[in-house]
């Protein structure tokens, strides 16, 4: 599998990986234009990237084989998320690597805002000794508004309490619990951060609901003299907003290391305004984040492409590598189980019920199992690079509605999958599996609500008949005359003389010859060919 270091990322990273004998790595000596790296990606399994290659559609289009995109670094702006979800590329960051290295900028910051060390520290360059233009502030008693407390706002928030700082934080998807072990004050309105914090630092990532989120609006609303700080991602803040909220005195000063462009152009007005601190987006910039970074990337880059273990993806749900060992029988069943439904349809469906019973319900983690089920079942839609990545949105595009239930009622079998397919409120087809001794033994158990044990592989022929004697007499000879061999054979019925349902495995399709006869029969109905 080939591995494609794009932009420079620690030697112990790409060490881990070329240890690898699985893995081809090649090391690119700078970043290509894109028409280049179109041609450089085309074998590759794996690209490796910071902030300076963008991963674009065309990219993503232009890697058959591509399997996953590893960011060395948390924001994945340079990456075509979407895109890579559509293609069944997997997307990673590393948001551990550089979460103290950002957060200590951040407090860096706050401490130059408040005490003007750049500016002083130019002036004596200059050659001057000007200590009354840069009287500061303690900020000890002070309050900071820390918006966003995930992993670097919470580092942030300590180092500010250790200073004596009040710390308001707003983040909505922050626990009350979280917020008493951090020792800061969580509040849910956004505008009471504004009219009380001295220091404002963002820690949130770009999206539709923060990018511009600092903007004139909210600027009005802080406390006057207020100090903004921003290490997260420049489309936060509007920065032709924040140049007139520094200009009219509502703003005293910013520090920013993010920008809505970069690099900031050599003409931009933040250069030359004097309550500006400035640097070139150095919050990973340290030599142990590259480190850690570089290391984390190749590690969780081998394991997903060596074990199937998720870790870090911002398009699959996290499953490490005792869960996925744990639910890797159940993902082989699911997909057989989709598979066979999906052959045994006809027409349009539009939702799937999936039921987890016995000592399935209580997985760890049932959605790599739902998305397997999903991807057999889809393969009726012909449609291509399908995988457990995109298989979701694939379902969704085409109105497939999935509903997952874990039951705790009693049931026959240690472990139960069962799934249901529906149009409209009508039962389509049904069928449940488990596992016969061991988890390396799967078995369809239940189709149409009838008992039945077919080997989820091979060519497997259904069909409804009269339960009358001779029928397995009957089938038997038409398989022999035609030289189609049965491996085994499934019969199940509702009452004596009333419907059965028979189920062969066979070790070749039967001829056109053989399916005619069959369904000549008037005992005989819903003859189906199934390929597992």
């Amino acid at each position: 599998m080939k591995i494609i270091i794009c932009d420079p990322v620690s030697p112990k990273g790409i060490e881990l990986l070329q240890q690898r004998p699985e893995f081809d790595v090649e090391v690119l000596s700078k970043r290509l234009p894109e028409p280049e790296l179109l041609q450089a990606v085309k074998e590759a399994a794996a690209l490796v990237v910071r902030s300076e290659t963008k991963v674009t559609k065309n990219v993503i289009e232009a890697a058959p084989l591509l399997r996953v995109i590893g960011r060395a670094g948390v924001g994945v702006d340079n990456v075509d998320v979407e895109a890579a979800t559509q293609r069944g590329v997997v997307v990673m960051n590393t948001p551990g690597g550089n979460t103290v290295s950002t957060a200590e900028l951040s407090f860096a910051m706050i401490l130059n805002l408040a005490r003007k060390v750049p500016q002083a520290s130019a002036s004596m360059a200059a050659g001057k000794w000007d200590r009354k233009r840069f009287q500061g502030t303690e900020i000890m008693g002070k309050v900071l508004g820390i918006l966003g407390v995930g992993r670097i706002g919470g580092e942030v928030a300590r180092r500010a309490v250790a200073f004596g700082m009040k710390v308001l934080a707003y983040d909505p998807f922050l626990s009350e619990a979280r917020a008493a072990e951090l020792g800061i004050e969580l509040v849910a309105d956004l505008d009471e951060v504004y009219r009380a914090a001295d220091f404002i630092t963002v820690h949130m990532p770009s999206t539709e609901q923060t990018r511009g989120m600092l903007n004139a609006a909210a600027f009005a609303k802080m406390k006057p003299k207020v100090c903004i700080v921003n290490c997260a991602r420049g489309e936060i803040v509007v920065e032709k907003d924040l140049l007139a909220a520094l200009d009219s005195g509502k703003v005293a000063a910013a520090a920013l290391d993010v920008f809505a462009s970069e690099p900031l152009p050599a003409e931009h007005p933040f250069r030359k305004h004097a309550g500006m601190t400035l640097t070139p987006h150095l919050g990973a910039s340290t030599r142990e984040a590259q480190e850690k970074c570089g290391i984390e990337v190749a590690e969780v880059i081998a394991a997903y492409l060596l074990t199937g273990e998720v870790r870090n993806a911002l398009n699959l749900p996290y499953l490490d590598g005792k869960t996925y060992e744990e639910i890797k029988p159940y993902l082989n069943l699911g997909e057989k189980l989709g598979k066979f439904l999906a052959q045994l349809v006809s027409g349009e469906v539009d939702r799937l019920q999936i039921t987890y019973g016995g000592k399935a319900q209580v997985l760890p983690n049932i959605d790599p199992v739902t998305r397997a089920i999903l991807v057999g079942f889809l393969s009726r839609t012909k449609t291509r690079d399908i995988n457990n990545v995109n298989v979701r949105s694939i379902a969704s595009t085409l109105g497939l509605t999935v509903q997952e239930k874990r039951s705790n009622e009693p049931v026959t079998f240690n472990e139960w999958l069962h799934i249901q397919v529906f149009r409209g409120e009508q039962k389509v087809v049904s069928a449940g599996g488990t596992f016969f001794g061991s988890p390396d033994n799967p078995r369809i158990v239940r189709v149409f609500s009838q008992p039945t044990e077919i080997v989820p592989s091979g060519v497997v022929l259904l069909l409804s008949n009269k339960d009358r004697p001779g029928m397995v007499g009957y089938l038997g000879t038409l398989m022999g005359r035609h030289n189609v061999n049965i491996a085994s054979m499934s019969l199940s019925r509702d009452t004596v003389g009333g419907r059965a349902l028979t189920v062969l495995n066979l070790d070749s399709v039967p001829p056109r010859e053989v399916m005619d006869e069959i369904q000549k029969d008037p005992n005989i109905s819903n003859v189906k060919v199934v390929e597992l």
